[in-house]
């Protein structure tokens, strides 16, 4: 990766992040005529992909359709299909990875990667952004770090007793034949999926009914590749679902786990349950530099920019405007172009290199439909 610094640590813009959104909005900036600015990872480009379970695939496919004008639904840059370069309609996490820094390698974008952000602080002006090896300033700060690595360890009592799903490295190498799994969503079928097809019995219990939502939207009702995969005879014999069983805790007594839902009704296990609880999200590190929303999900203006911190921005999977959720690439990849145009204006760039991702679906700047 390039980690060329510039010469006062001062930029105009960091991005926070090196995922899908981190690389995917530099490429963008790039694009809008921005020069001076830096990509700040933690770890390594695409690290929230590579730590899935191994048998964990993208629910959206990738196709290569760009030849007619449309952008493969795991695309991050114009041009570019993760299905053409991987030959993978549906890639694991650790094929995606594995893209994204070629992506960004090709791209030439400037990440800084083993750098942690430890404090962030806005004095009506510029930035000041600790990390573990310096001090950085930034006019512009757009904050991508996503939320795989930062799991819903709360949700009922005792639910620290229980496994949350983004912790587990593979779903093959798991002891036991008879799992409960807390939650019946994406996470939690995919769970199921993997473990009913290495012959283990599998309970999934969850407070709705999510698998009988008839929206067709993923980000509410299940996906129709995740509906496909639940049609196989042995996920039927294997997977019992249990709906509309809110959780009230897990205990641990006697050398088996105690599940006791709301109604008061009690099943047991030998093997630690599974919690597919969802995410909180990086954004709870950086609250205090937004307004929240009933959900607890950052308040932003129509640019995705901080309605309390001017110059902060937010991109990926926890943007929400209104009702709609932006928590799929082909999502949030909409935006990345808005935020981009608003701090190349701020800049006085004219960004006009941005108007071709019009006519590819990434720049989508009237939320009008939405209300």
């Amino acid at each position: 990766m390039n980690t060329e610094v510039s010469e006062a640590g001062s930029y105009d813009v960091i991005v926070v992040g090196a995922g899908a959104s981190g690389v995917g909005v530099a490429i963008t900036l790039k694009d809008a005529g921005v020069q001076n600015f830096v990509v700040l990872e933690r770890e390594q480009v695409g690290a929230s992909f590579a730590k899935w379970p191994r048998e964990t695939r993208f629910i959206t496919p990738s196709f290569p359709s760009n030849s007619i004008g449309m952008l493969d639904l795991n695309s991050i840059a114009l041009g570019v299909s993760p299905g053409a370069s991987m030959e993978v309609e549906h890639p694991t996490g650790q094929e995606y990875a594995g893209h994204l820094r070629a992506v960004a390698r090709y791209f030439a974008i400037p990440v800084r990667e083993n750098i942690d952000v430890l404090k962030v602080s806005h004095n009506g002006h510029e930035f000041a952004i600790e990390t573990t090896d310096s001090l950085l300033r930034s006019k512009h700060l757009i904050w991508a770090a996503g939320e795989f690595q930062y799991p819903h360890q709360t949700g009922f009592a005792g639910s620290k007793l229980c496994r949350h799903t983004a912790t587990i490295d593979s779903y093959e190498e798991l002891e036991g034949n008879d799992f409960a799994i807390i939650g019946g969503f994406e996470s939690g079928i995919d769970a199921a999926y993997h473990l009913a097809l290495n012959d283990k019995r599998v309970r999934i219990f969850d407070r709705g009914s999510p698998w009988d939502n008839p929206s067709s939207d993923p980000s509410i009702s299940i996906s129709p590749f995740t509906r496909e995969r639940m049609q196989e005879d042995w996920f039927f014999e294997q997977v019992e679902l249990i709906a509309n069983t809110p959780i009230s805790s897990v205990d641990y007594k006697e050398g088996r786990y105690v599940i006791t839902s709301l109604d008061g009704d009690l099943f047991t296990s030998d093997t630690q349950p599974l919690w597919a609880g969802g995410f909180k999200g990086s954004h709870h590190l950086i609250s205090d530099l937004f307004e929240q929303r009933y959900d607890h999900f950052p308040v932003v203006n129509d640019q995705d920019e901080s309605t309390i911190t001017p110059g902060l921005f937010l991109c990926g999977p926890m943007l929400r405007h209104d009702d709609h959720i932006f928590c799929f690439i082909y999502k949030y990849r909409q935006r990345f172009a808005v935020v981009a145009k608003a701090i190349a204006s701020s800049l006085g760039l004219a960004a006009e290199g941005l108007e071709m991702y019009r006519s590819w679906g990434m720049f989508l700047d009237d939320l009008s439909c939405f209300r």
